[in-house]
């Protein structure tokens, strides 16, 4: 079957996270006067990113909220088990302002997005929430090349299960044989995505990550991603699609 539409993750994907990330986090521990506290910058990302990704699965599995797991990680980060919720979320807030100050989307996602209007269908499946990915996405001047937004926190349930993934493809009333996905996690996006029958495009934009998961396609830039779509990569034949 031809590829009439690509879900795109966003984190890392389309969006610099990682930048911003580490960007907004510096700024606002210089802000906070927390500048040393961690020793090197990169040291001080590298706890945020570790807190976030366990307090994120923690989410993912149901046992927290969404603004549930922003207030641990603010507790985690900072080692104050017992600071109130509004004291979580204004500091989280404070770094948020540092963190949307440094928003970008990588350079080669306008030109892929171009390449393929008229040709595709385009839509959001995204493991945060709508509310959060929503006005990044108008901020960042993409939200009308998208047909669907389709998040975790609304959905109740996350990528790499399988029902995510459909819920996305039922959002745009095609099978999921007909649908590609593109994500920056060779796990959670790309095997996910292969397992749930869609076409799995693995973005390894640094490269050296490894071939990734078996009937995955793996590229290092949206450049290729034209490419990818113009061939069933299931079964080997072209897909009609130029």
């Amino acid at each position: 079957m031809p590829i009439r539409a690509v879900l795109w993750d966003i984190d890392d994907t389309l969006f610099d996270y990682t930048g911003a990330d580490a960007a907004g986090l510096a700024a606002h521990l210089r802000d906070e006067g927390l500048g040393e506290r961690y020793g090197s910058p990169h040291e001080a990302l590298a706890l945020w990113r570790r807190i976030t990704e366990l307090n994120w699965a923690r989410f993912a599995a149901g046992e927290v909220t969404f603004q549930g797991q922003r207030r641990d990680r603010v507790r985690d980060f900072l080692g104050g088990p017992a600071m109130t919720d509004p004291q979580a979320d204004a500091w989280f807030d404070r770094y948020v302002q540092h963190y949307q100050a440094a928003w970008a989307l990588f350079p080669d996602v306008l030109p892929a997005l171009d390449a393929l209007a008229g040709t595709h269908r385009h839509g959001v499946l995204s493991n945060s929430s709508a509310a959060n990915q929503d006005p990044k996405l108008r901020h960042l001047g993409l939200r009308d090349r998208f047909e669907v937004l389709v998040c975790a926190a609304e959905l109740g349930v996350s990528k790499p299960d399988a029902a995510a993934f459909l819920a996305a493809c039922e959002a745009l009333a095609l099978p999921p044989a007909q649908v590609a996905y593109v994500g920056d996690q060779p796990e959670i996006d790309a095997r996910g995505a292969r397992d749930a029958g869609l076409t799995a495009v693995w973005l390894d934009r640094q490269g050296g990550r490894g071939p990734g998961p078996a009937g995955v396609h793996r590229i290092e830039g949206l450049d290729r991603l034209p490419g990818v779509l113009a061939v069933d990569t299931r079964f080997g034949a072209r897909s009609g699609i130029r």
